[in-house]
């Protein structure tokens, strides 16, 4: 379990082919205190397990699935790469729960300005627009942000000077592929909805409004 708040920017040294996978060496330092071989860690909010740790880098290994469901694949040699240990029993929450399964690949479609705030517009797949809410929680690339405005599908955020200067956000442009990973508590509820009432909800696809919230104890 992670929790979206980045503690360092890394940077990918090494790459090589490990079967249909990757093999990644990442040069580090605040996340390589404790770490060691068998421990997770997110890259990019990937939940990877290290393979090896070293001084100042570790190894990460990605399945040919991983490759397919996140952007770990277009990695280039030098590119910076966000990083998070993961959540010790005690740790405080910062952000919102993330646990580095990633729902989809967004692209970002348009980039602002609001003042001294960096505004990021991205495109998204409908397995994970069916998440989004105004001021609901989304892990882009493992940050935790707080979604400002969504439509059909795209949505966006609003970024505070430190954190684009913290993460790889500050150097994202139009087109970059990112990692997207829908808030938990909304998968929770779609899953208790579809046990209790899928049958009526796939006949009537409009059903859900006030009157059934009401009905049934959600209001």
């Amino acid at each position: 379990m992670f929790t979206g708040i980045i503690e360092e920017i890394g940077e990918l040294v090494r790459l090589g082919r490990k079967g249909n996978g990757l093999s990644l060496t990442i040069k580090a330092s605040k996340v390589l205190s404790e770490l060691k071989a068998g421990d997770s860690i997110a890259v990019n909010g990937v939940c990877l397990t290290v393979v090896k740790a070293e001084k100042d880098s570790f190894v990460v290994e990605v399945s040919p699935e991983t490759l397919i469901r996140s952007n770990l694949g277009k990695l280039r040699i030098g590119e910076g790469v966000n990083l998070e240990r993961a959540l010790k029993l005690g740790d405080r929450l910062g952000g919102h729960q993330v646990t580095g399964h990633i729902d989809g690949v967004g692209r970002i479609v348009a980039l602002g300005r609001e003042g001294d705030f960096l505004t990021i517009t991205a495109q998204a797949p409908p397995e994970v627009m069916k998440y989004i809410v105004t001021k609901g929680s989304i892990a882009l690339d493992g940050i935790s942000l707080t979604i400002a405005s969504c439509w059909e599908d795209r949505f966006q955020i609003s970024v505070v000077p430190y954190t684009a200067k913290m993460t790889t956000l500050g150097q994202k442009s139009i087109g970059s592929a990112v990692n997207l990973e829908a808030d938990l508590i909304g998968k929770y509820i779609e899953r208790f909805m579809d046990a209790q009432w899928g049958q009526q909800l796939k006949d009537r696809p409009g059903l859900i409004d006030q009157e059934f919230l009401a009905e049934h104890g959600f209001l």
